[in-house]
């Protein structure tokens, strides 16, 4: 009978000490969930949110967020459109990239054509027994220098037509190429200098969009120097053009 009463006693005290005990359980089980919700967010958050912040800063301008549209896709794009020529939409950005590489051709092309023209125009035009083409300075023509009418309407039509014809490559690998289509690819490469593979295609377009730019900022040089100084560029700054030409 003791030992009966002892375990009837016993019986009694866990079941009045088992609700307690739950009780207990729930309210750590709580405690330990509100700490967690005020514990530091780990390392691997903290560097996806730094990475994400970095990406989103503009290369060019480090100090400013990166444009919405330019997201590194484009040949050349370091994320500076600080006046938002780019536009609001792809289109828009497309169009202008396709204006930025035209420009930046015909850019290449007169930064070489223009110190050339002041350092031979008068040897070869005396050769040919025709007049120089250049002003009275020795300047290349332009709307600033002066000297347009100097300029045959044949060489007029001779431009107009080429760029037409460019203008019809371009339209033409468009449509035949549709989304996969580059700005400003006319199907032009003779001398097959565009590598094959992916990479290589990003480089070489890369290469070509930052020395256009580097040859629209020269052009400008050019210019603003001789109108402000009535003189050629080739005999004011002789030191970048008589080692080469």
């Amino acid at each position: 009978p003791g030992t009966k009463s002892i375990l009837t006693s016993h019986n009694s005290l866990s079941n009045s000490l088992h609700p307690k005990l739950n009780n207990m359980k729930l309210v750590l089980a709580s405690l330990v969930t509100s700490a967690a919700a005020f514990a530091p967010a780990s390392t691997n958050v903290r560097q996806t949110t730094t990475l994400t912040a970095e990406k989103e800063m503009s290369k060019a301008l480090p100090f400013v967020p990166r444009p919405k549209l330019l997201d590194g896709t484009l040949a050349g794009d370091v994320g500076f459109d600080p006046f938002g020529f780019g536009g609001a939409d792809k289109e828009s950005l497309i169009s202008m990239r396709e204006a930025e590489i035209k420009h930046s051709r015909l850019a290449m092309l007169a930064a070489v054509g223009w110190p050339l023209a002041e350092k031979f125009d008068g040897a070869i035009a005396q050769f040919l027994g025709l007049p120089s083409a250049l002003t009275n300075s020795g300047a290349s023509p332009s709307v600033l220098n002066g000297g347009l009418d100097k300029i045959e309407p044949d060489y007029w039509v001779i431009v107009a037509a080429i760029a037409g014809l460019a203008e019809l490559a371009n339209n033409e690998t468009k449509t035949a190429t549709g989304k996969k289509y580059t700005p400003g690819d006319c199907g032009f490469d003779p001398l097959g200098l565009m590598p094959q593979d992916k990479e290589g295609i990003m480089a070489m377009q890369t290469k070509e969009i930052k020395h256009g730019r580097i040859a629209m900022m020269a052009i400008l040089g050019y210019v603003v120097q001789e109108a402000l100084y009535r003189a050629p560029v080739t005999a004011e700054t002789p030191q970048f053009f008589n080692s080469v030409l």
